[in-house]
């Protein structure tokens, strides 16, 4: 396989992420008011739904969600549980279906992937201006940059994380989707033909006034376009699935999956190669890399994660390569949308970051042409 440097020129992807760190939500002052809940009609909802919620209850704001909203509730009788809600403001038609997390979830309960236990879905907007759903919060640690992991594990604890998400990975593609009751969720066929329509689309429209769009991106997009392997089956497709969206225990152990808010079924090929795209090794280009921390000493080499997935799951990985140029291609798509949404005003005039944004579209497209090359 090949093994080229992962990028995160601006975490692209970084939607609907969560943290096990907890902070006061905006306008939890003491005087009750949390932005995004109405706690008297959500403190309501609790206690008609959840059987041992025992009111008052306090709301606090997780962490590093920068897409659906993660709040850390908390009652009298020191149970805790997660509430989930989509942004307060700016939300697309489509987008941030709350409904379709809960139900993935429930789905997966009784399997061996590690969920959280869902207590509820609330449809009605009335509450709290939305949907929302609500779930167990479960103890752990999301690894999300070196100071986490330096607080959470030792050499052994960080290789035993790598391999647990390989192995949780495997058991997410193993899933008989008609047995658990998502045979209806979403189309079984045609993956990534559906992907790269949608992600060319989504590039084409993210026109930047003045500028023409990078020619490789469509370079790329063609020749994916005309070496799609055959699909291995219908799985569930995560979407995200990646360190930072994983609880771990104190021992590295996956204990949760987190974030299901683009999963689908598809191709499972699809959700490693994106792994393998954000698994940073010792020596890879830091202007692309980022922030990560799977190149510190202990975790796995993507090799190892690759083998270990495929002991694991015994399928084919021989086209691998193809799914994490795919992964790459993908990124630059969407972050061409931030680009053009920051220029069109969305940075409000801090364009401190901004200008990068470009040569990064361009340099995620290179390397997906670079996998492709088998180099």
């Amino acid at each position: 396989m090949t093994t080229p440097a992962s990028p995160r020129p601006s975490d692209p992807a970084a939607a609907g992420r969560s943290d096990a760190a907890v902070v006061p939500a905006p306008g939890g002052d003491g005087s009750g008011a949390v932005e995004g809940i109405d706690v008297d009609r959500v403190t309501a909802w609790f206690e008609a739904n959840v059987e041992a919620a025992t009111p008052p209850l306090e709301f606090t704001l997780i962490a590093g969600g920068r897409s659906n909203l993660t709040y850390a509730v908390a009652d009298a009788a020191g149970h805790r549980y997660a509430l989930r809600r989509p942004p307060i403001s700016h939300v697309l038609p489509t987008a941030h279906d709350m409904a379709r997390e809960h139900r993935v979830m429930t789905a997966l309960g009784p399997t061996a992937v590690p969920v959280p236990r869902t207590f509820g879905l609330c449809s009605d907007v009335g509450v709290t201006g939305s949907p929302f759903y609500v779930m167990e919060l479960v103890a752990g640690h999301v690894l999300r940059d070196e100071a986490a992991v330096e607080r959470a594990l030792g050499v052994p604890g960080r290789h035993r994380a790598g391999m647990s998400l390989a192995d949780t990975l495997a058991a997410l593609h193993a899933v008989d989707v008609d047995e658990v009751g998502l045979g209806d969720f979403a189309r079984h066929d045609g993956y990534i033909e559906r992907q790269l329509r949608r992600w060319i689309g989504q590039f084409r429209e993210s026109r930047v006034p003045g500028q023409q769009p990078p020619a490789v991106v469509e370079q790329v997009h063609d020749r994916l376009a005309a070496s799609v392997p055959a699909q291995q089956g219908t799985a569930i497709v995560h979407g995200d699935y990646r360190l930072d969206n994983v609880v771990v225990g104190d021992d590295g152990s996956v204990l949760a999956v987190l974030d299901w808010e683009i999963c689908t079924l598809g191709d499972a090929l699809a959700d490693l190669g994106l792994l393998m795209v954000y698994w940073t090794e010792p020596g890879d280009d830091a202007a692309l890399a980022g922030v990560t921390p799977t190149a510190m000493p202990g975790f796995p080499s993507r090799r190892e994660i690759v083998e270990r997935y495929a002991a694991a799951s015994g399928r084919d990985l021989g086209a691998l390569d193809f799914y994490v140029a795919f992964g790459y291609w993908k990124l630059a798509c969407i972050l061409q949308g931030v680009y053009a949404r920051y220029v069109g005003g969305a940075a409000a005039g801090d364009r401190s970051s901004v200008d990068a944004y470009a040569r990064s579209v361009v340099d995620l497209a290179e390397r997906a042409s670079t996998v492709l090359d088998g180099r």
